[in-house]
């Protein structure tokens, strides 16, 4: 029986990190189109993460909130044993149930936390926010283009669809192009570091059986 209630919890903390991670990406990709589309900005990774990692901290603080609440119902509910008034008027047989949903609003608070201090994680959730929002604005785009059968001079909207066009193309493609460049190249020169360290420690290792020849 414990087995079944300890698979339940991590389930239930699992379901809950994915349902709150959700909701960060949402709040991202919104900041993103307003941030890019609406106004005209410039995507800038760094500022997207600070974004991503304070929507984290405000549901783990959410989750944490939750917990402490729950953990005043089951004292309260500890030794009750009359009938209930409502769905909230909790008695002994609930504090079970209820220390067991106080532990995974704690445990999703935890993993948020943890997340939000995971620069890979948060970059991740930028990039995925990001393509997201790509993907908005190209199925706004397609529809567009699919209903409109007008030429350029025609439609009095254009000027501002080219705009949204343009802005789309600085959202993802070349900033996507930009970014994996710059991975590229983090990449290479970790591999030049570690070739160099490896031809040094050969050349040491040479040397050494050298003088000892």
């Amino acid at each position: 029986m414990r087995e079944v209630i300890v698979g339940r919890t991590t389930d239930a903390i699992g379901e809950g990190v994915a349902i709150a991670t959700a909701a960060a990406r949402l709040a991202v990709k919104n900041q993103i189109l307003v941030g890019t589309i609406a106004r005209g900005g410039v995507f800038e990774i760094d500022h997207y993460t600070d974004v991503a990692r304070a929507a984290l901290l405000t549901m783990a603080k959410e989750s944490e909130e939750a917990a402490e609440l729950l953990i005043k119902l089951r004292k309260r509910a500890k030794g009750r044993h009359s009938d209930p008034h409502g769905t909230h008027d909790y008695r002994d047989r609930d504090v079970r149930n209820l220390r067991r949903r106080a532990k995974q609003s704690t445990g999703v608070a935890e993993r948020l936390r943890s997340m939000a201090e995971d620069s890979a994680a948060l970059h991740a959730l930028v990039e995925e926010a990001r393509a997201a929002a790509w993907g908005d604005v190209r199925g706004n785009l397609d529809r567009r283009l699919r209903v409109e059968g007008m030429r350029p001079d025609q439609d009095p909207d254009y000027a501002q669809m080219r705009d949204a066009r343009m802005q789309a193309l600085k959202l993802v493609d070349l900033q996507a192009l930009s970014s994996q460049q710059r991975a590229r190249r983090k990449r290479e020169r970790a591999a030049a570091k570690s070739a160099e360290k490896e031809v040094g420690r050969a050349g040491r290792r040479a040397q050494g059986e050298s003088t000892r020849g």
